[in-house]
């Protein structure tokens, strides 16, 4: 008798959230604010050179933000969000719908201690995302779903109902 059998892990779902504005705004500005700091010290430390403030900018921006790479899809009924966030939990991760505008932000915590061995070459990635994407059409906000499955964010976000054009009847 053979026996088949599958490491499917399901979907874990992801609370789609209204944050309030002055919120994002907050946490938007403290990300900005320690990005500009970074990026100064590594233009000061550079020699101040003149003409590299971008790539200085650039480099800061690396080290406190991991890349999210998204696809964005459409069809007739809905768009369809595909975002990679490896390493993050459903918990860590913040998920903000507005009608045309989604915002992506999380933030992990990595508590690794070691006394027995010592570290000889180590790498590291952000443990922060922040991810604005404007949207081609308005969504349903409260239809929304998102899912992480396997390090992968799944938005399925049904199209808003388009306006329509109401006859007016004279009554006198």
């Amino acid at each position: 008798m053979t026996q088949s059998g599958s490491a499917v892990r399901p979907a874990r779902e992801i609370s789609v959230q209204k944050d309030e504005p002055v919120d994002l705004v907050a946490r938007m500005n403290n990300i900005y604010d320690r990005i500009a700091k970074r990026a100064f010290e590594i233009f000061d430390g550079d020699g101040r050179p003149f003409g590299r403030d971008l790539a200085h900018w650039f480099q800061a921006e690396v080290e406190f933000l991991h890349p999210v790479h998204i696809e964005l899809s459409e069809s007739a009924e809905a768009l369809h969000l595909h975002a990679e966030v490896p390493g993050f939990k459903a918990e860590e991760l913040k998920v903000n719908v507005e009608p045309r505008r989604v915002t992506i932000t999380g933030a992990r915590e990595k508590k690794e201690e070691s006394k027995t061995k010592k570290v000889i070459y180590s790498e590291s990635c952000s443990d922060q995302i922040l991810r604005v994407i404007e949207l081609p059409a308005a969504v349903d906000t409260e239809k929304t779903k998102a899912a992480l499955k396997d390090g992968v964010l799944e938005l399925d976000m049904p199209k808003a109902a388009p306006a329509r054009t109401v006859k007016v009847e004279d009554k006198a």
